[in-house]
């Protein structure tokens, strides 16, 4: 080859390979930096962005409505939440220390015009709560629930419990028990909040169907050792607690759960005792029972949730008294008020038959 030839030939061979090297700079395949890997991002997921990665190439993605339950769909959105049916075993799962400091702090109320008949009669089946109105009075819905190896009664539907064992929570004990004139008093019910705090921190204002609710609301009973119910009385926490100091924190949260619910306040004494219970175990959950009315009190939100747009009041964090009382839904839409959300004046467990913490929708 002539030098000349040869001499054009390796320029244009020069001018060739510089210009690969610059059209690979800009490959679409070019290996990702060291600090921004890729990630492998499944077909119908998109990748999540970093706040220390290099921003994705601009999209426009198509808008979705998430499925919301439970507490969850309380937190995004402060009205009624329709979307979806109602998870019950997720609501409410708040603490019974924030729970606490929601309850109002007020003196006892005079004990005058007790009587355990305020309250209904004894067991009635014949109550608004989850286990009312089926054919069982509620001494026997309780045994059955708390009891294991029940054995009920031939022809009784399903009801009245024979035997069974108890492990009692407020002695850590293992209790037999045996249906009989002589034997059922071994397993007593227990109302956790007694109905005579109850009537001297609010009850004694309400209707006798509310106390009646009250005092067959599977929340607020517990089958229990019998003498050792006995020895509680009408004590409130500050006079006294289950010997079984394991279970001092349930049973407290059961307290602040059931006084929550139905509005009673707390006194100064009682509040303390509480709360310096509480202080020892702060993440015990406030429990709530399956089907039972819902706890609806929302917790401190750790975020600031893109708001939806919703024509119904924001559900309240907090309870506040009122004087404003209603009998039933007819009196509350007649007074023009339908529906009252849970903290609005007037509103009551005993007009919000889903729990759903609105009334008379």
């Amino acid at each position: 080859m002539h030098p000349k030839t040869s001499g054009i030939g390796a320029a244009l061979l020069a001018v060739f390979v510089l210009a690969g090297a610059l059209s690979g700079s800009g490959h679409k395949n070019k290996p990702a930096a060291a600090d921004a890997p890729t990630a492998s991002v499944a077909p119908s997921q998109e990748p999540a962005t970093s706040a220390t990665s290099p921003a994705p190439t601009p999209t426009t993605p198509t808008p979705t409505t998430p499925t919301l339950t439970s507490s969850a769909a309380r937190s995004a959105s402060p009205g009624k939440i329709s979307a979806a049916p109602v998870d019950r075993t997720q609501r409410g799962r708040i603490t019974a220390l924030t729970l606490l400091a929601t309850i109002p702090i007020k003196g006892r109320a005079a004990q005058t015009g007790y009587d355990r008949d305020q309250f209904g009669t004894a067991w009635t089946d014949d109550n608004n709560d989850p286990l009312g109105h089926n054919g069982c009075d509620t001494r026997n819905d309780v045994l059955g629930r708390d009891l294991s190896g029940v054995v009920f009664k031939a022809g009784s539907n399903g009801c009245a419990v024979l035997t069974g064992v108890l492990r009692d929570p407020y002695t850590a004990t293992t209790i037999r028990f045996t249906r009989g004139s002589s034997t059922s008093t071994a397993v007593q019910i227990d109302h956790v909040v007694s109905l005579s705090d109850a009537w001297q921190t609010g009850a004694s204002r309400w209707t006798e169907q509310t106390r009646t609710d009250l005092a067959n609301d599977p929340l607020n009973l517990l089958a229990v050792d019998g003498p050792t119910n006995e020895s509680k009385g009408d004590g409130d926490t500050a006079t006294w607690l289950p010997p079984n100091k394991a279970y001092r924190c349930a049973y407290v949260a059961r307290q602040v759960a059931v006084k929550a619910r139905y509005q009673i306040w707390a006194t100064q004494a009682e509040h303390d005792a509480m709360s310096r219970v509480l202080s020892m175990c702060p993440n015990q959950a406030a429990p709530i029972e399956s089907g039972a009315a819902h706890i609806d009190i929302t917790p401190p939100r750790t975020a600031t949730p893109t708001p939806r747009r919703s024509t119904a009041a924001p559900i309240q964090t907090r309870t506040p008294p009122s004087d404003v009382y209603y009998e039933n839904c007819d009196a509350v839409r007649a007074a023009g008020a339908a529906p009252i959300h849970l903290g609005d004046p007037g509103y009551s467990a005993h007009l919000d038959r889903d729990g759903d913490g609105i009334a008379c929708e």
